[in-house]
């Protein structure tokens, strides 16, 4: 969840954007999120000492960006689920063409 509904701020689309970054960083290290942590720490962590998960070394810094784009305190600073999917089929496209290559040599 974000900062602001722990908090119990209004909320609005991005802070969906937001809990989009979680999934995607679930997904990308196959991992569950705050698993060392009980209800109560998250909501301390993440709400009000603005902490964010780790993010894996290695990991595409396309991907990285968009994540940690997502995970912005401000929510005004995060990008517009329109603008994810530009940046992330951008990354598909660039991401196909290179497989293409990969497929067509001898």
């Amino acid at each position: 969840m974000a900062p602001e509904v722990l908090r119990n701020e209004p909320s609005n689309e991005k802070s969906d954007v937001f809990s989009f970054g979680v999934i995607l960083w679930e997904l990308m290290t196959v991992s569950s999120p705050w698993n060392n942590l009980n209800s109560l720490q998250v909501v301390g962590v993440v709400g009000f000492m603005d902490r964010r998960l780790e993010l894996p070394e290695g990991l595409d810094p396309q991907i990285e960006s968009i994540i940690s784009d997502c995970w912005q305190s401000n929510p005004e600073n995060r990008p517009s689920f329109e603008d994810i999917i530009n940046r992330m089929t951008g990354i598909v496209q660039k991401s196909a063409i290179g497989l293409g290559r990969r497929h067509s040599e001898p």
